[in-house]
């Protein structure tokens, strides 16, 4: 099976940059969103484990939904784009885009005093950053990102600037140098909780292996001195183990392969800090069988399973996704991250009780993978940052638990009938679910879009259109974030002939974090005719405004919305439909009623 050699996505094009590249106007990315957070906001401090599960100081379950942001370790020795952008004001637009953490790679050449390259001083920029050697720019990142709400993972992605290896050590740079090194960094950010863990090493690959026994090899024990050498300096890090490549015969990407973490786990000296870590990639970045099968994407949730899924379905330990992208370029990668994004568990329905990840990257030069950011490190590709917004969380996606490690779910709610009905609503009700800790609530589902929560056994569906059927589920939640499986499914008719003039819109909320929201739109053709563009306007009830979009285009004046079709989406058969997606501030509000049109 052939691997892609990721060095060369690390750094493609940074020599083209430097230090002369032009400037470029700034974002005003700093929005409240951006405050310090209070003493007692969720994920405050330190971060241990519990079963599935991280949680903060508190014991609240919290859930890792950030960025990749490289650099450090390339020969720039400090993180891309500092040649166009003031770092602080990168960190603040991550924040405002719902990312809550930062995972920045790092080789250890930067504990030899290296001097960071290719640094804009000019216009007021990173002012505060000269004269400061590489682990001093690093504290003034990790300073800032935790001054905003974020949290960082330090990730020891290469033993020198030169290039990725297979192993954690090479004759240049030995075991006892990896292990020094790691155990100073700790030390360094003893006290700073804005640290909560480290990455031990990038994508550990054949000939390494898991639970050989070979010490020279075997990443797994490696990882257990590597962490007890972090935990020796600062016992309250989190401690990230990625995969390997082969176990068993069986390969997959660099670091993407646990199938060995049942059999031989990695076993620390201070208890409840273990994280595991899956990279997982696209054909933008190396092609695998199984984007060829004919189950494709079908079959992607039994190779996730079987790869490293499976280690917190069983609650064996938190599993984060560290590394996933694609440049989004082709069908199949397309159908990949949703699919992932998918399987990750959606923030709306399971809160914190998900899977952790970091997307690669926030760069626009990966070479492989592009980034969120366009090549100008100041605009934001809203498409691929569209595919992330149901799994953000930013305010650590708490929420909806209280930690403590229960993975127990609801039984699904039984009698699920229709009470009654209008030309625009339908009501339900049904028997309450049962719960080892208790329903805290329901998620009532009409198709596959969310209509709404209810913390009894009713609930009414509000502006849905007349004269149409409609179908009905509901999933029990209890207060970890657990949910049933759906209910049988109950089935209504609303009264009336209808009037939407053979255009149906579904407004659905993905995500409200209080000072921000993000929103997915379907448009259907429920005419009997083939339409050639549609167009959608809305009125918000209050000061909800919208920042950016993706697949559609818009106009806001004051609270009032109108959206038009793309080139591309304007072209609707019959019965066919298509969506869009955006995200704005403050927080969400209420629903508003959609008109839509086509023609």
């Amino acid at each position: 099976m052939l691997h892609p050699l990721r060095t060369l996505r690390r750094a493609a094009r940074a020599a083209a940059f430097g230090a002369a590249a032009l400037l470029l106007p700034l974002v005003g990315a700093a929005t409240a969103s951006a405050a310090e957070p209070a003493a007692t906001a969720a994920g405050s401090g330190y971060w241990h484990t519990s079963g599935r599960q991280i949680l903060d100081a508190a014991d609240r379950p919290v859930r890792i939904a950030g960025i990749n942001w490289f650099g450090f370790e390339t020969a720039n020795y400090v993180p891309h784009g500092l040649w166009s952008r003031d770092y602080k004001s990168m960190i603040d637009q991550m924040r405002s885009l719902g990312y809550n953490t930062i995972r920045l790679p790092y080789s250890d050449d930067i504990f030899a005093g290296t001097d960071p390259a290719s640094i804009n001083y000019s216009g007021g920029m990173n002012t505060d950053l000269q004269g400061l050697d590489s682990l001093q720019v690093m504290d003034r990142i990790v300073d800032h990102a935790g001054s905003v709400g974020m949290k960082v993972i330090l990730d020891r992605h290469r033993p020198d600037s030169a290039g990725q290896s297979a192993l954690w050590y090479t004759s240049a740079v030995p075991e006892s140098t990896w292990l020094a090194n790691l155990t100073s960094l700790a030390a360094r950010y003893a006290g700073n909780d804005a640290v909560v863990g480290i990455d031990l090493h990038n994508e550990p690959h054949d000939p390494a292996c898991w639970g050989c026994g070979d010490t020279t090899k075997d990443w797994r024990l490696a990882a257990e001195r590597g962490g007890d050498a972090v935990l020796s300096a600062n016992p309250n890090l989190l401690i990230f183990v990625e995969g390997v490549q082969t176990v068993d015969g069986v390969s997959g990407w660099w670091g993407g392969n646990l199938m060995g973490v049942g059999q031989y786990p990695v076993e620390l000296s201070v208890p409840h800090r273990v994280v595991y870590s899956a990279h997982d990639y696209a054909t933008s970045v190396a092609q695998q069988p199984w984007f060829t099968d004919a189950s494709f994407p079908d079959n992607m949730p039994g190779v996730w399973d079987k790869y490293w899924g499976y280690i917190f379905k069983q609650n064996i330990a938190p599993v984060w996704v560290g590394e996933f992208g694609t440049t989004l370029q082709s069908t199949t990668d397309q159908k990949w991250l949703k699919a992932l994004a998918g399987y990750l568990r959606p923030t709306s329905q399971y809160g914190a009780d998900s899977f952790s990840w970091t997307f690669w990257s926030w760069n626009p030069n990966s070479g492989d993978t592009g980034g969120i950011l366009k090549d100008d490190w100041t605009s934001v590709d809203t498409v691929k940052d569209g595919y992330l917004a149901s799994i953000k969380a930013p305010d650590f996606g708490n929420g909806t638990g209280s930690g403590g490690g229960d993975t127990q779910a609801p039984t699904a709610p039984t009698g699920l009938t229709v009470t009654g009905t209008t030309a625009t609503s339908v009501s339900l009700s049904w028997k309450a679910a049962s719960d080892d800790t208790g329903v805290t609530g329901y998620d009532v589902y009409r198709g596959s879009t969310k209509a709404g929560t209810a913390t009894g056994t009713t609930f009414t569906d509000t502006g849905v259109t007349a004269g149409t059927s409609h179908t009905y589920t509901v999933r029990a939640r209890d207060a970890a974030g657990n949910t049933s499986t759906p209910s049988a499914s109950a089935t209504a008719t609303t009264t009336g002939t209808g009037g939407n003039t053979g255009c149906k819109a579904v407004y659905t909320v993905n995500g409200d974090w209080g000072s921000g929201f993000g929103v997915d739109v379907t448009v259907t053709n429920t005419g009997t005719a083939p339409a050639t563009s549609w167009k959608l306007t809305w009125t918000y009830g209050g000061s909800q405004k919208i920042t950016n979009m993706w697949n559609a285009s818009y106009t806001q004046t004051g609270a009032s919305v109108t959206v038009t079709s793309t080139d591309y989406n304007g072209g609707l058969a019959a019965g066919a439909h298509t969506g869009f997606g955006f995200q704005g501030t403050p927080a969400a509000g209420a629903v508003p009623t959609v008109s839509c049109t086509l023609s």
